[in-house]
């Protein structure tokens, strides 16, 4: 049967969609559903096609096929709209699971895409001058190594430093820098490696100069402690933020040739400290409380290779990777661009253009250097794998660097003191000994030199003028006596019986005499300070025996420039290290003071390679997140730098076997393990 049905749009009863066509069609319209729509109105030509489901089942006896939802009106959604959601929903997830795993994919693929963009940007001016100016950086941290031995002996006798004292300014300069390695190493991870590196020129340039004016042992020790603090950080900071401008082939040279500047930091401080700290005369006082010696001089030149590399650092872009790993990819573009048109405008190809539009984020989680497929156990078992094979490696790289930093710090203190030790007993052995002589009425206006006075009488007698330099008096009497204007080293009275006497403008102290007997003995205007001695011959060979030593690594410093990507970094360290403990062992052969500085050179020469590798190694075999770990590596060098320096020192005098054992079993036990350290020679930089 045909059925017609007119509405007529009117209010609030009316369905939403039924009204929005009504108004399409002029406010009422008509249609007929008779199966064949032979009868009644045509349909109208804008009236929008409906689902079957629209019908409506109001009338009675409409074909199920045709009847109309009956919570349609009542803003209820169909099952089958429910379901299409349903559908439409897993689609989504679907195409967002797609795009999360080719996302993934890309990350993996970052370090390549990195390499390839540093392969474009090519090696050249821009390089260059980043080299230099992190040379400079590194040559700072050279010469602040030097600083504090040079000035010793000068420093100790213008503040009246004890032994004790003098070993805790050095015990402390190294502490120092081992916390700044430790600090500074993991804030360039957070902070930006440029940022960090300018923290720490100013905080070594600020107060090893005001180092320079302190008066007072206590300051110049807090002074000096600070700007190790800040010198320490250079090491890791420098050669990861080289690193991560070169590419793949290159790393392994650049990195060894920049190692260079450590060297020349050396000959710079030994050099300078030659030329300047002998030369009392070049510094100036103002008044009696402000003394402004030759050796603080020395330690103002010093600063210079900080200066110019803190200035240069500034006028430095920041590192990329660093940029990228903080998710500021339009700077690290910028930089990149920059790397690229400066060396291609260098080699006059300006119209070359940089391609690269779209740069990937890199991982920010546990990176996986160690290949672990996804599927292969559970998430805890590869957790488990990947952390205990990064310990695994961790541990054998700290074992080799705490080895190689023992054997080399500690024989630096060695080869310096052995030679001082060399050398006193080549003086003693010129000691003239004068037995109960009795001098009266006698003016000695020459210096007494190495000589041991017993059982002596000196009556009436003027000593008025003269050096004192390496005396004893034992068990003497000195009577109605007059010293005058006395500079004295090394000068003591022992058992001595002093009556009458006067001492005017001297700097004979009160430790000077050991169980000594005064008697209507006066002191007049005593020297205030110590005196500072500067023709001591033992100072000269010190200067140049750390000078021979600095330039005793430029070979070594060549041939592993050369082959460190030729035959890898394993080899160079596990070779440099054995050939240094045969040059250790060679040491017991060694009776004189040429031998020892001969083998100093050759050891010098021969472990610095080691040194290299260890560097370059440590800035490849992390990922550039965890570039901190450069800066553990680093400290626990300090640490063990400070134990060896204890260790080699108490056996000065006593017996050079143990020290000799303990560097030749150090570097054997060091160089074995390096060759189960992961080559990195092909590894791109993660």
């Amino acid at each position: 049967p045909q059925r017609t049905e007119t509405r007529r749009t009117s209010g609030a009863m009316d369905d939403p969609y039924q009204n929005n066509v009504n108004q399409q069609m002029g406010g009422e319209y008509t249609y007929t559903q008779d199966g064949g729509g032979q009868d009644g109105y045509p349909y109208q030509t804008d009236y929008p096609p409906q689902d079957e489901d629209a019908a409506s089942d109001a009338t009675e006896g409409a074909d199920e096929d045709n009847q109309m939802y009956e919570g349609e009106y009542q803003g209820i959604p169909h099952p089958d709209e429910i379901k299409e959601a349903r559908r439409a929903a897993r689609v989504e997830a679907r195409r967002k699971a797609r795009m999360a795993a080719q996302q993934e994919e890309e990350e993996e693929n970052l370090p390549e895409q990195y390499e390839i963009i540093m392969e474009d940007c090519g090696h050249g001016r821009f390089q260059w001058m980043l080299f230099f100016v992190l040379g400079l950086a590194l040559m700072a941290d050279g010469v602040d190594g030097f600083v504090v031995g040079f000035v010793m002996p000068s420093a100790e006798k213008d503040m009246c430093i004890s032994n004790s004292d003098k070993g805790l300014l050095g015990l402390l300069v190294y502490v120092a820098m081992m916390v700044g390695a430790l600090v500074w190493g993991g804030l360039c991870d957070k902070m930006g490696r440029r940022k960090c590196l300018i923290y720490v020129l100013s905080i070594d340039l600020i107060f090893s100069f005001l180092s320079c004016f302190a008066q007072g042992y206590g300051f110049f020790l807090f002074f000096r402690f600070c700007s190790g603090f800040g010198i320490g950080g250079a090491i890791p900071i420098v050669y990861t933020y080289f690193a991560e401008f070169l590419q793949m082939d290159k790393r392994g040279e650049h990195l060894s040739w920049l190692c260079m500047f450590w060297m020349l930091g050396g000959l710079y401080a030994s050099f300078t400290a030659w030329g300047i700290i002998p030369h009392y005369g070049w510094g100036f006082a103002i008044g009696t409380e402000f003394q402004m010696h030759s050796w603080r001089l020395f330690i103002l030149v010093c600063l210079l290779p900080a200066l110019a590399a803190l200035v240069g650092v500034i006028f430095m872009p920041e590192s990329p990777r660093f940029l990228l790993e903080n998710a500021r990819h339009d700077e690290a573009w910028m930089i990149l661009r920059k790397v690229h048109d400066t060396n291609w405008k260098a080699k006059g190809e300006p119209e070359r253009v940089f391609t690269v539009t779209n740069i990937n984020t890199p991982k920010t989680q546990e990176d996986e250097f160690i290949e672990i497929q996804s599927d292969t156990g559970t998430a805890f078992q590869r957790w488990t794998v990947r952390h205990l094979t990064m310990l695994q490696q961790g541990l054998f790289l700290v074992i080799v660097w705490f080895c190689l930093a023992f054997s080399y710090h500690g024989l630096g203190v060695w080869f310096p003191d052995m030679i001082k030790y060399m050398q006193f007993e080549e003086y003693e052995a010129k000691v003239r000994v004068f037995h109960r002589e009795r001098v009266e009425r006698f003016h000695f206006n020459f210096s007494l030199v190495n000589q041991i006075h017993r059982e002596g009488e000196y009556i009436h007698d003027k000593f008025a003028n003269i050096e004192m330099k390496s005396v004893k008096f034992e068990n003497s009497l000195f009577e109605n006596c007059y010293f005058e204007d006395i500079r004295s080293t090394n000068t003591f009275f022992e058992n001595c019986t002093i009556k009458n006497s006067i001492f005017y403008n001297t700097d004979l102290w009160q430790e000077k005499f050991k169980n000594c007997q005064m008697e209507n003995t006066t002191f007049l205007h005593p020297k205030k300070g110590c005196h500072l001695n500067f023709n001591e011959e033992n100072d000269i060979v010190i200067y140049m025996v750390s000078f021979l030593g600095s330039l005793a690594v430029l070979p070594g410093n060549i041939i592993s420039a050369l082959f460190m990507d030729k035959i890898g970094r394993i080899r160079i360290i596990g070779g440099s290290m054995l050939v240094s403990s045969a040059c250790t062992f060679l040491l017991l052969l060694s009776f004189s003071q040429g031998a020892v500085i001969c083998w100093q050179c050759l050891f010098y020469g021969a472990s610095v390679a080691a040194w290299n590798g260890l560097e370059v190694i440590s800035v490849e075999l992390y990922p550039s997140s965890k570039r901190y770990t450069f800066g553990i590596l680093n400290g626990i060098c300090k640490f063990a730098a400070i134990i060896a320096s204890f260790i080699f020192a108490a056996f000065i005098g006593i017996t050079k076997i143990i020290p000799i054992f303990l560097a030749f079993s150090a570097l054997v036990c060091g160089g074995l393990l390096a060759l189960k350290l992961p080559e990195t020679r092909e590894k791109i930089l993660s």
